[in-house]
């Protein structure tokens, strides 16, 4: 693709978002979000596979449901209310369709089967937006409607999400899927915490965005899409092979990574709002999803690969590390002692 295009297309998709995350109305913001998606959709198809093709296609069906669904809920609640903006929603039906459209922009259970489809067939460095630019924008917009909307099917679609998000990437042996999950599970962790405090929503958010993004990264330095080529990349770095399995139990939530963090104060949050169930629930979750990292990790670790003697010698060569990468690792693994500085903030 030619590169100036390619600029383009990356600038309307951080234009799209920053329209929708700095709008007050509800047209600017579905406008943002049609941006970001006609933005997206080059990019995911520029490499001119037919799994690149069919997972663009299910992308843009996906979205257009979403979308249509969404301006036709805020069409509703302009006309009962007399106004597009954002904070001012009384009707409770077009909140629950536009509940739904931003739950399937964000592939929350039960809407989330489109994700993995679609992750499948495209590149890493599309994974990487698709799973970390594009939620901004839909969860913004939900965090904003969050105490409008119905508390018990936020609560109900957040446990949904947990649960699919750990059982789906239980046999997974290709990462792209096992992150797609993995996006799923901690929308979940967001979603459910995102009625009593948003601020923690956005701290998960943002350590999500943090840990996902440093992973692809090395992935891509790597050049590894399933387990075989992970647990045979120690080969090409062994230092960055080694902090990749860390950053993974990080992902997984735990401890003494920056990864428990969050995770530690949602649960706080919910036994403080007498949700003590429900943070069960999640702790249940949570060792589901933290299996398959655990899987992954010993795969990566504690085997070694059948492999012929002469590629023994992949060290030699020499491998581009992106200078972001080391700084990025270290946020992913080292922020919990830090962690007074950060709830004071919150």
């Amino acid at each position: 693709m030619n590169p100036y295009i390619t600029l383009v297309l990356l600038f309307s998709l951080f234009l799209g978002t920053i329209i929708t995350l700095s709008s007050n109305h509800w047209l600017l913001a579905w406008i943002g979000l049609e941006l970001n998606t006609l933005a997206i959709i080059p990019l995911m198809s520029k490499t001119h596979h037919p799994r690149a093709t069919e997972a663009t296609t299910k992308y843009f069906m996906t979205q257009s449901v979403a979308s249509a669904l969404l301006l036709f809920a805020t069409m509703l609640i302009a006309w009962h209310t007399g106004e597009w903006t954002i904070i001012n929603m009384q009707a409770s039906a077009p909140t629950f369709m536009l509940t739904i459209a931003l739950m399937i922009k964000l592939a929350v259970a039960p809407f989330h089967l489109w994700l993995p489809d679609v992750i499948q067939g495209l590149n890493l460095t599309t994974c990487l937006i698709l799973l970390t630019w594009q939620k901004l924008a839909p969860l913004t917009l939900l965090i904003q409607i969050s105490s409008q909307t119905n508390s018990t099917l936020i609560i109900f679609l957040g446990t949904l999400s947990l649960f699919f998000g750990g059982w789906g990437g239980l046999n997974q042996p290709h990462l792209r899927k096992i992150m797609a999950f993995s996006s799923i599970s901690h929308l979940g962790w967001m979603i459910i915490v995102v009625l009593y405090s948003p601020n923690l929503a956005q701290l998960n958010l943002m350590m999500y965005l943090l840990m996902t993004s440093s992973l692809f990264l090395m992935m891509m330095t790597l050049k590894v899409i399933n387990m075989n080529k992970t647990a045979s990349s120690w080969m090409k770095n062994f230092p960055l092979f080694s902090t990749m399995t860390i950053t993974l139990m990080s992902l997984g939530g735990l401890p003494p990574m920056s990864g428990f963090l969050p995770k530690w104060m949602i649960l706080e949050e919910l036994i403080k709002q007498n949700m003590t169930p429900l943070a069960t629930l999640a702790i249940i979750s949570t060792l589901l999803s933290l299996f398959f990292y655990l899987r992954l990790s010993y795969i990566t670790s504690l085997t070694t690969s059948p492999s012929p003697l002469n590629s023994k010698l992949m060290w030699r060569l020499k491998s581009n590390l992106n200078p972001i990468i080391p700084s990025m690792i270290i946020l992913s693994i080292m922020l919990l002692p830090i962690s007074p500085s950060i709830t004071n903030l919150l």
